[in-house]
């Protein structure tokens, strides 16, 4: 157990923004901070970022947090991130990842669509390692973004010294050491791990689909030294960079972890019955959603990436399920609805946010049609919500998104309505996704709820409901934060390990119970569901018939 009167600190490297948060050996958040990102598109289906620029925010929101705080008291720091790809010189400089020729723009983001063709003969190869992505690797994933950088900007791959997934990025600009994280290879990058201890990298993969030259000098552009989540990184914060937080040097650094397992850490010691980890799906909810399990056994699930062997949680497997787009979807859904500006007017006439608007709005229209519940408003409209691909259980990220039953009209109920459906959609979407993973051998009691959308009601109800079964929120909503404090914990030593830190910093909030009335109407939805994706892909048949 730690010591009275000390302090983590937590940085997570989200989408559009880095954040950072002290938190106690309690797992409370004593204070946060954030700083929105740079994000650049020069094509659709590209995003880009600047590394430099988000370390830049990422010492801005540190200095913040701790600024009232006795640096004496901090005792480790932990990092997660987005697994968005860095590109940097022999020199550690960045290197354009982008068709501007850039140098600032040295990060293909994880949404970034631009490697469909790279994965498609990648999964062509049916290579055995891709059985540990679900049988199909995700263009999200490095390699396939790295072929593309191979074949698309010659002078970029010429000059790569280092390539990192963005969280190890973040421990080096930390501590000046090249190792990786386990969790960031063994999830994005076809790193093999097993529970007999044998990790490495496939070199006849890497042979097979033509990034044979990042074998050389044994491994040493992608990483040769691997270390499992919280394990303590180099000798700590180097001079330069706790000049740059405004920390002390030597304050140990956790082995950093991706974003969305952050979250898993952050909320799956929920409760003492740690032997029932296992029963228990940890769902991350911001701009994507992520869908993480546990078990002590290896469970293939079509479509769902894994089992990654202590991806996570030391010890257990891990599958990862997930839904490319729910925040971004809801907010694209809301932002293009003609009624927007009145949405906007009218909710900050009331002080309150327009997702809270519309819940209540929509209680409203129910109760005038003295209906029991919401949720059956949207009885003849339906969302199939992929409108960025899918990535569980189909894992094709050439689904596009479906709307049944408009009618004419744009007034701002009919933005509710639509609102309301695409919650329910993204829920659907979840259901799916468990009903796959439970087909695989998994078994849940209970869904552990973090991230933006968790402070959505209305979205929380409606997941609780969809799926059956209860859904935990976390005393600390930033369950993320936490995970990654948790992190900076174990390499402190202050706990035992992950399980051990995670058993004191994570506390349960609240818990949200299905409404049962409304499980029968969600049952025909979920049919209507998995008729419309059906349907779509019929579409594709018929015009894939027709050549003008």
């Amino acid at each position: 157990m730690s010591d009275f009167n000390c302090f983590f600190v937590g940085v997570d490297v989200g989408t559009s923004s880095v954040r950072a948060a002290v938190v106690d050996n309690k797992g409370e958040i004593k204070s946060s901070a954030s700083a929105e990102i740079k994000i650049w598109e020069p094509r659709p289906g590209l995003y880009e970022q600047s590394s430099e620029n988000i370390w830049a925010c990422c010492c801005e929101v540190v200095k913040k947090v701790t600024n009232n705080i006795d640096k004496k008291c901090i005792k480790g720091i932990g990092f997660d991130a987005t697994c968005s790809l860095v590109a940097l010189d022999a020199n550690f400089q960045p290197i354009s990842v982008s068709p501007s020729g850039s140098n600032e723009q040295n990060v293909v983001m994880w949404m970034d669509h631009r490697a469909h063709a790279q994965a498609q003969r990648i999964n062509a190869t049916h290579h055995d390692v891709l059985k540990y992505v679900g049988g199909s690797m995700s263009l999200e994933m490095e390699p396939p973004k790295l072929l593309w950088l191979k074949e698309n900007l010659p002078e970029t791959w010429a000059k790569a010294g280092n390539f990192f997934d963005l969280p190890d990025y973040m421990t080096y600009k930390a501590t000046g050491s090249t190792t990786r994280s386990l969790c960031s290879l063994v999830c994005k990058w076809a790193y093999q791990a097993d529970s007999d201890g044998k990790n490495q990298w496939d070199e006849s993969f890497m042979k097979q689909i033509g990034l044979e030259e990042l074998l050389l000098n044994d491994f040493a552009k992608i990483g040769n030294v691997v270390l499992s989540p919280g394990e303590p990184v180099g000798n700590g914060l180097s001079t330069s960079a706790a000049n740059d937080l405004g920390l002390h040097p030597g304050i140990p650094v956790g082995c950093s972890i991706i974003d969305a397992h952050a979250g898993g850490i952050g909320m799956l010691g929920l409760t003492e019955q740690q032997e029932n980890i296992t029963n228990k799906l940890a769902i991350i909810s911001g701009t994507s959603s992520c869908h993480m399990a546990v078990s002590e056994a290896a469970l293939f699930v079509p479509g769902v990436w894994g089992p990654y062997y202590s991806a996570m949680i030391p010890g257990y497997w891990l599958n990862e399920g997930g839904q490319s787009a729910s925040g971004k979807l809801i907010d694209f859904v809301i932002e293009t609805h003609r009624a927007y500006d009145e949405l906007k007017m009218k909710s900050a006439k009331r002080n309150i946010h327009v997702h809270d608007f519309m819940n209540e709005l929509l209680l409203s229209v129910a109760i005038n049609q003295k209906l029991q519940s919401p949720a059956s408003l949207t009885a003849d409209l339906h969302v199939w919500p992929d409108f960025h691909g899918n990535r569980s259980p189909l894992a094709d990220p050439n689904l596009k998104g479906m709307i049944s039953g408009l009618a004419l009209s744009s007034s701002i109920e009919s933005l509710a309505l639509l609102y309301l459906a695409t919650i329910q959609a993204i829920a659907l979407g979840t259901k799916h996704i468990i009903e796959s993973m439970e087909k695989a051998g998994h078994s849940f009691s209970s869904v552990f709820s973090c991230g933006g959308l968790s402070k959505n009601k209305l979205f929380v109800q409606v997941h609780a409901d969809v799926t059956g079964l209860p859904v935990m929120l976390p005393k600390e909503c930033d369950s993320v934060l936490v995970g990654a404090a948790i992190l900076g914990a174990c390499a402190s030593s202050q706990f035992e390990d992950v399980q051990d830190a995670m058993k004191h910093m994570c506390k349960v909030g609240s818990v949200v119970e299905p409404i049962r009335s409304n499980m029968s109407f969600y049952k025909k939805k979920y049919a209507v569901f998995k008729k419309m994706v059906q349907d779509q892909k019929e579409y594709q048949s018929i015009m894939e018939s027709i050549s003008i």
